[in-house]
């Protein structure tokens, strides 16, 4: 369970993972552009909701992520009993956070965005989708805690079955309920929800399948740790619960940011939850080798070959620049195709394209931040993680307020906050890691 720091063995981790990534942007592609021709209004809501059911996601992906950094050192060290106390430890501790997020989340929807939003039927729509959409809550994170499983062992090739299942399910059943094909309903919004719910139940029941038949239980016995472990569990959030603050703060921004927009019209909006999505599309690789950096600096750690981790990271951040400068030179050449699959109102299209060229360069500072921030995450100094992230989120939320809730300006102009965030987040990475100050971390 051991790994070299070669660019093939690097490529070899990543690319699962992008494809497993990949999958399910795809799905939220064609959610997205069913929305667009169902309703501008729909389209502009799913944006401000969506973002808010991606903020609750994170607090499991911020548990993952701090689960995977031990699995992966327990797997540097061979410890495969380890790392499979560590693994079902996480599922019964990602079960209690996701119900207890469930109950939070229909608490607090009404109060949120009550408050914030303007728009009288914003708020209802956006209100009743995130009642059913937070069902899905649970599969959702168990199917994390399940990925970062497979990551940390390496083999990332599961994660992309998972990701298929979950995506072909979730089109099929969107494009049923959203529009009222094949005899089913005609939901609009609702059914874009229970779409999403269904898809995320059939990737959490693919991955734990995988689990099963292929037996992996016999070499990694979670059925002899199946008791709950307080203190495993203490020693779990003390290493997630600065990622999950951190995500938390991360998408967070980006639901004011959404809320601000939401105040500058409903076009703006409607073009904003179509820049999101290409935004996703394009940070398909970025993703998949920043959380490849994670697993790779921590395997070389548990090695015990520290001086190692500072080049590792830079050669996983110029494989993911040149990946991401290529998608991003085909969406430059490309982009009033690309901006037409999700609407077919010339209107909306040629209004999103200004933005689209800012998003697409700021994705450029991305891909190497992204690497270099989850290079940090993978010390297990997790804590510094934290208050970088804060002071990112401050900066990028201090820009966002200037520039679009007091200035009105144009939406390109919004969507500058990008490049503030990224740039400081990589500045504050880059002097930390050069500092040393994450060496002998003990986890």
């Amino acid at each position: 369970m051991r790994v070299a720091v070669t660019n093939r063995d690097i490529i070899k981790l990543a690319a699962p993972i992008s494809l497993a990534i990949l999958v399910p942007q795809i799905s939220f592609l064609t959610n997205t552009a069913f929305l667009g021709r169902f309703g501008e209004r729909e389209l502009g809501v799913n944006g401000v909701s969506g973002i808010f059911y991606l903020i609750i996601s994170m607090i499991g992906y911020g548990l993952s992520s701090g689960m995977q950094v031990q699995m992966a050192r327990r797997a540097g060290e061979d410890d495969d009993r380890g790392l499979a106390r560590v693994f079902i430890n996480g599922i019964m501790l990602s079960g209690m956070f996701a119900l207890g997020l469930m109950m939070l989340s229909l608490w607090a929807t009404p109060i949120i965005f009550g408050l914030s939003l303007h728009d009288s039927d914003n708020i209802e729509l956006t209100i009743n989708f995130l009642y059913l959409r937070v069902w899905g809550l649970p599969f959702l994170m168990l199917s994390q805690i399940a990925n970062s499983f497979f990551i940390s062992i390496h083999q990332t090739r599961y994660l992309i079955y998972g990701s298929v299942a979950g995506a072909i399910v979730n089109i099929f059943f969107d494009y049923a309920l959203i529009f009222g094909h094949f005899g089913f309903p005609e939901w609009g919004l609702a059914g874009a929800a229970v779409a999403s719910i269904i898809g995320e139940f059939t990737a959490c029941a693919t991955m734990y399948g995988i689990f099963y038949f292929k037996r992996l239980y016999e070499r990694y016995p979670i059925q002899q740790y199946a008791r709950f472990d307080f203190k495993l569990s203490r020693r779990t959030l003390k290493v997630a619960s600065p990622l999950i603050i951190q995500f938390l703060f991360s998408i967070g921004g980006w639901q004011v940011f959404f809320i601000f927009v939401e105040h500058l019209g409903r076009q703006q909006l409607a073009a904003s939850q179509i820049l999101r999505s290409i935004f996703g599309i394009v940070g398909v690789v970025t993703w998949a080798f920043a959380a490849t950096c994670n697993t790779i600096v921590s395997n070389v750690i548990g090695q015990g070959k520290q001086s190692r981790v500072i080049g590792t990271i830079i050669k996983v951040a110029k494989l993911s620049l040149g990946f991401t400068a290529v998608l991003c030179l085909l969406l430059l050449v490309f982009a009033h195709p690309f901006l037409r699959l999700y609407s077919t109102d010339e209107a909306l299209v040629n209004f999103a394209v200004p933005s689209l060229r800012i998003i697409v360069l700021a994705t450029l500072i991305m891909s190497i931040s992204t690497v270099a921030f989850n290079g940090v995450v993978g010390t297990g100094n997790t804590l510094v993680n934290l208050f970088v992230e804060i002071a990112c989120v401050c900066t990028y939320l201090t820009y966002c307020y200037l520039v679009i809730e007091r200035g009105h300006s144009s939406l390109q102009w919004a969507w500058v906050s990008e490049f503030v965030y990224w740039s400081s987040l990589f500045i504050a990475s880059f002097i930390y890691l050069r500092s040393g100050r994450w060496k002998g971390k003990v986890i």
